[in-house]
């Protein structure tokens, strides 16, 4: 018999990624902290789409299309947001948030 893990298990994990992510965001300085911290509040979502998808709806796939479409939506997000650090990078010779308004000058 396998384990059974409470759906309260699963949220509390995903509300500790959630508000990890948020913290990150918030505090961070580093463009590359900053995306990872927002990738962290992304894939808290995805938990939550497919834990609610597996406890409410067991027969059913939406939640899991939900979480697929969102990882692809994040891939790309995180493909555009590297190019944009790079080309920052690139005129500024680094990635601190504090530097951004140089790009204004």
């Amino acid at each position: 018999m396998e384990p059974v893990i409470s759906m309260e298990a699963y949220l509390i994990v995903s509300s500790i990624m959630f508000f990890a992510g948020i913290y990150g965001f918030i505090i961070r300085k580093n463009l590359i902290a900053t995306l990872i911290s927002i990738e962290l509040v992304i894939t808290s979502t995805d938990i939550n789409f497919a834990v609610f998808n597996r406890f409410l709806y067991p027969g059913q796939l939406e939640g899991m299309f939900f979480t697929l479409f969102s990882i692809g939506v994040s891939a790309a997000e995180t493909a555009v947001a590297i190019a944009i650090i790079i080309n920052i990078y690139r005129n500024l010779k680094n990635v601190d948030t504090r530097n951004l308004q140089k790009l204004k000058d």
